[in-house]
């Protein structure tokens, strides 16, 4: 796009091409110039919107962290219907999606980004999974305060355990999209067996 052609939402296409890069060729792929060429416009525009290239990636992951806030969301209105494994197994793979599986390790290579969003969100945690991690603790600690946990339930483990399996299960199939109901049913094996102590019979 030559330069001067106003784009109608910049920020939001330079995200928009940032995903398809993380998708198609992985986080090593993601520069710049990577992201300005993918998105069709002048290297300037970037510069324009955000301080450098670590400030634009600040904002790419805030925006999916805001992004898993809807289906974060989903869980919690499910709380008191149809089955607990089926409810976090379902929202596991929904929360785990292929752009935000992507980002863990692109922030986990950079260190600036990291030491970026330490500063954004202070005690937020590792990006992305601490948003999942929030959400299924609120999932299960909802349930429990209903009974259909066990009031006994250590929250906070179970929620580690199901957040980091989840995501092991949902990373190592992202390359293979025609998987998506082996890994569902992979992560309902991985809930079931993680409640199975705290789950009525």
């Amino acid at each position: 796009m030559p330069t001067g052609v106003r784009l109608a939402d910049p920020r939001q296409q330079l995200f928009d091409a940032a995903e398809r890069i993380l998708l198609r060729d992985g986080p090593s792929a993601l520069t710049s110039r990577a992201v300005t060429d993918e998105a069709g416009c002048a290297k300037g525009v970037l510069h324009r919107h955000f301080d450098d290239f670590d400030g634009f990636l600040v904002a790419l992951v805030l925006d999916q962290e805001a992004r898993l806030q809807r289906d974060a969301d989903v869980l919690r209105a499910s709380v008191g219907t149809g089955t607990v494994v089926d409810n976090l197994a379902t929202a596991l793979v929904a929360l785990f999606g292929p752009v935000p599986v992507a980002i863990v390790p692109l922030v986990t290579f950079r260190d600036e980004l990291r030491a970026r969003l330490r500063a954004a969100v202070p005690g937020g945690g590792v990006a992305i999974l601490a948003p999942v991690t929030t959400a299924v603790a609120a999932y299960l600690a909802a349930e429990r305060g209903l009974g259909r946990v066990a009031p006994g339930a250590d929250v906070d483990t179970l929620t580690l355990a199901l957040v980091g399996g989840g995501h092991l299960i949902v990373a190592g199939a992202s390359d293979r999209p025609d998987e998506g109901a082996p890994r569902l049913e992979r992560v309902r094996r991985l809930v079931a067996t993680t409640l199975a102590d705290v789950l009525p019979r």
